[in-house]
């Protein structure tokens, strides 16, 4: 493809994802998949375009208000070409020249759009710092008490690029064999720093490259994700539920842990989640695991089951606030109408709810992908006030070694650790209420 043709391709991805109700991942996958036609290497200068507009939204929409222009994408694609590629006005315009797969020709308007940014830079000290930092206005107050005086490093660092993060599935590999396979395909991989199955692969490549995904010897799954997992603590022979698995990124993790022996029950509310879940999980070559769908977080199933398990994960539906580096658009969805209080509660409802599940000694974990206090360390010390048969177990009881600066709970930061944004508590039930 010519630069000009991607530019085009680039156009029309980003009216899919804007003009489509799901993820942006989600959106440009499916998007490529019906393009085969698209070159490995097109794709990749299609994706990093398309993401370089995703974590510049906020800004890119300010420098169009200036000038009173619609924020639609080839008006935001004209501005980066200017303000984040230092391109010309002449240069733009012999990239959009009409011909075919090609942008458009200009218009005097958009001319004289490119004219009045020549010498501007994407940042500008007038901006207001929601804008300056990409941060929603609901979220600001928020993130500013959790991070004080580092807010700002933190939200530069959420608008990096994030890293490509292997999980290597031990039941049918080593770290070791899958880094020199990785590297006899002339890529560059990396052993994690904290997680013992982790690999990281800093460059961008497509996803049909790495056989090992397709034969389950790795799985993607970010480097906090992996730490999280781990404090489950699954030992062969356990009965563990993930009691909102989703897709089952942290039940592989889990299961393979407990060396395909014991019982893993992946819950969810969605069937689409969990079928997809199962298809990862066969190809893992993983058999402890069961799927179940929940009618809701308070399904019968639950009080039937009532104290029998030794470990339950609640990797809670949030903000997912924590993955705006790897997921920028998220910032931008229309929020829920009743906001974070309404996952606050939903967070609550289902954390009593699933506790139930845990036997006397066992333990009980509760995650999320969010930097909120309030769906973090006030959710834990809520639900500890009404429930007096748990208690925290601190964290160098429960991970040895892990790095955290609270003594309590994991938290991780993408300035401080490079990973996504998680917490996570490990609490452990003493006794059953009468």
């Amino acid at each position: 493809m010519t630069h000009a043709a991607r530019l085009q391709a680039t156009l029309d991805l980003m009216h899919e994802v804007d003009t489509t109700p799901r993820p942006a991942d989600a959106v440009v996958s499916a998007w490529f998949r019906y393009r085969r036609h698209i070159g490995d290497a097109d794709r990749g200068h299609i994706f990093e375009l398309l993401y370089a507009l995703l974590r510049h939204h906020a800004r890119l929409g300010w420098w169009l208000a200036q000038y009173n222009r619609q924020d639609v994408p080839r008006n935001r694609l004209l501005a980066w070409l200017v303000l984040g590629e230092g391109k010309t006005t002449e240069q733009v315009q012999r990239l959009f020249n009409g011909e075919k797969f090609c942008p458009a020709v200009l218009k005097e308007s958009e001319r004289a759009l490119l004219t009045k940014l020549q010498g501007c830079a994407i940042d500008d000290a007038s901006m207001p710092d929601a804008v300056r930092f990409e941060c929603p206005s609901w979220a600001m107050d928020p993130l500013r008490r959790r991070f004080q005086e580092a807010f700002e490093q933190e939200m530069a660092a959420m608008q990096t690029p994030a890293p490509l993060d292997l999980r290597v599935n031990p039941i049918k590999s080593t770290r070791e064999a899958m880094l020199s396979d990785l590297r006899a395909l002339g890529l560059k991989p990396e052993a994690s720093r904290m997680a013992p199955h982790g690999i990281r692969l800093n460059e961008r490549l497509s996803l049909a490259k790495l056989p090992m995904l397709k034969e389950g010897e790795v799985e993607i799954q970010d480097e906090g994700s992996q730490l999280v997992a781990m404090l489950v603590d699954a030992r062969p022979g356990d009965r563990v539920v993930d009691f909102c698995a989703g897709a089952g990124g942290k039940t592989l993790a889990i299961a393979a842990q407990m060396a395909n022996k014991g019982h893993v029950i992946a819950c969810d509310v969605l069937e689409g989640r969990l079928k997809r879940g199962a298809e990862r999980f066969r190809r893992a070559g993983l058999h402890n695991i069961q799927t179940k769908l929940l009618a809701s977080e308070t399904d019968k199933w639950v009080k039937r089951h009532k104290g029998g398990f030794d470990r339950v994960l609640v990797d809670a539906p949030c903000s997912g606030t924590g993955t705006w580096r790897r997921n920028p658009d998220a910032r931008w969805r229309p929020e829920d109408e009743q906001g974070v209080g309404h996952l606050v509660a939903l967070q609550a409802k289902i954390l009593a709810s699933a506790a139930r599940l845990v036997r006397p000694g066992g333990r009980f974990v509760y995650a999320t992908c969010s930097l909120l206090s309030e769906e973090n360390e006030e959710q834990v010390a809520a639900f500890l006030a009404a429930h007096p048969d748990f208690k925290v177990l601190p964290l160098r009881e429960a991970a040895p070694g892990l790095p955290s600066a609270d003594p309590y709970y994991l938290s991780l930061t993408p300035a401080q650790h490079d990973t996504d944004g998680f917490f996570a508590a490990v609490m452990v039930r003493e006794t059953l209420p009468e």
